[in-house]
């Protein structure tokens, strides 16, 4: 591909292409791949490990281990599975490092969740403050989760991954994932309706 390529024909190319181009040694494709999954991946790992700084940490080491191994990468697969199961991993291998501070971490984090993720629509004051407490709920809830509950959802409500897709990112047999999923939100029902919450 001719190095003359703009920045907004790379926004147009697929994963693919993008990781061909840039094991090629072309750096804006690995630049482009980057803007494009930097903050979702953020946002998975931060759910995982509760800890803002250490998430920002460990999203720079998971494009760190991308660039690294964009040449054994494998079209057969989706890129987005790929990048998540490298995430998984780094996430779990954090989780294990921090077994004993993670529990305090997820009993001191549920104060600060309401500042973390702010989505811009135009709605009433009264609806934002409703819908925040709401989020919040949902969030401290999320984090009450065990672990691997906590990613099966994280992995298929915030990031709309397919339950094919969660079994390759984590290496659960499918099978396994549709059981902890409906576990997983049989437990976040009877949390959510022990706050008096609706789940619906």
């Amino acid at each position: 591909m001719s190095a003359a390529i703009s920045l907004a024909n790379l926004t147009k190319l697929a994963d693919g292409e993008l990781v061909q181009t840039a094991v090629a040694g072309r750096e804006a494709s690995f630049e482009e791949l980057v803007r494009r999954y930097q903050r979702p991946i953020a946002a998975y790992v931060y759910r995982m490990v509760g800890d803002y700084d250490s998430a920002l940490d460990l999203t720079q080491e998971v494009f760190i281990k991308v660039y690294n191994s964009l040449a054994r990468y494998r079209s057969e697969f989706k890129f987005s599975t790929w990048i998540y199961k490298i995430a998984h991993n780094a996430a779990i291998d954090h989780l294990r490092r921090h077994a004993v501070r993670e529990q305090a971490l997820t009993c001191s984090v549920d104060g600060e969740r309401r500042e973390v993720v702010i989505e811009s629509r135009r709605l009433t004051p009264e609806q934002e403050s409703e819908r925040k407490e709401r989020r919040s709920e949902i969030e401290s809830v999320v984090q009450l989760l065990q672990a691997s509950y906590r990613e099966l959802i994280v992995l298929r409500h915030s990031h709309d991954l397919s339950y094919d897709e969660i079994a390759e990112v984590t290496g659960l047999p499918l099978g396994t994932v549709k059981n902890r999923l409906f576990r997983a939100r049989e437990a976040m029902r009877d949390l959510l309706v022990q706050r008096g919450i609706d789940s619906a």
